[in-house]
């Protein structure tokens, strides 16, 4: 990997976020990129408060965040995520790859999903550190402390994972698994013990991940839902309005 992805895919008007705060995404060590994504850093001061909005990846994330003492697990959340900024801000985060978080943990990756749990760390270990490339040093240590053990079966996930996110082809979860070679059960259980959701949940998903960045430029509608894989456009706008809470068109129209 030459860097962090650079798409806004799951962050709702990124525009807006960008032009009141400082983000960033920052890569592991070499040892911790197997089984993450990416570092977030946030930084900004803020007049007023701003709620930022996210539709999740499949990922568990772990987050330091001014304002409290103890950072968050956030297990793969199901619904629209928001959380209000204000005053001075500074956020660092970590996603892991769909998949990786197992290898930190014992437990099924399942019984995290929709929580978010404080651990008993100090934040201040990571927010405290003014510099940028040592706050990703911090990051670093603190997850290299936790001695990620690794897994054949974490790997297998976060390449089945990788798979449906980069092929829009995958729409039936009967299919995936014949073509991976396993049975729709076994497919169901790797990504229940080690992604956290259903791999149905994951192709619908990516498809409004793509749904969301697509928006930003003149889209029509119907040959959207239609590269998708849905059967006509109304199923995307269904999914996109329960997910998002607003329609496509509206989501559009706010964005000009």
């Amino acid at each position: 990997m030459h860097g962090p992805r650079r798409d806004t895919r799951g962050i709702v008007d990124a525009r807006e976020l960008f032009a009141r705060v400082r983000f960033r995404r920052r890569l592991p060590c070499a040892e911790l990129q197997p089984y993450l994504e990416h570092y977030w850093l946030i930084d900004g001061s803020l007049d007023a408060p701003y709620t930022s909005h996210v539709v999740p990846h499949p990922s568990v994330n772990v987050v330091f965040e001014r304002g409290h003492s103890r950072p968050e697990v956030a297990g793969v959340g199901l619904g629209l995520f928001s959380r209000t900024l204000s005053g001075l801000v500074r956020v660092a985060g970590v996603q892991f790859r769909p998949g990786g978080f197992r290898p930190f943990r014992g437990e099924p990756v399942s019984e995290w999903t929709g929580r978010h749990v404080r651990l008993d760390v100090d934040s201040r270990i990571v927010l405290d550190v003014e510099d940028e490339d040592a706050r990703v040093e911090a990051l670093d240590a603190f997850l290299l402390g936790l001695g990620p053990t690794p897994d054949p079966q974490a790997t297998l996930a976060m390449e089945l994972v990788q798979r449906i996110r980069d092929d829009r082809e995958i729409q039936r979860v009967a299919d995936f698994a014949q073509e991976c070679g396993m049975s729709v059960r076994s497919v169901q259980r790797l990504f229940a013990d080690y992604v956290g959701v259903s791999p149905k949940w994951v192709i619908l998903r990516y498809r409004i991940h793509e749904a969301l960045e697509r928006a930003e430029s003149d889209v029509e509608w119907a040959h959207l839902a239609a590269d998708l894989g849905y059967s006509d456009q109304a199923h995307l706008v269904r999914d996109f309005t329960q997910t998002v809470g607003v329609s496509p068109t509206a989501y559009a129209r706010a964005l000009t």
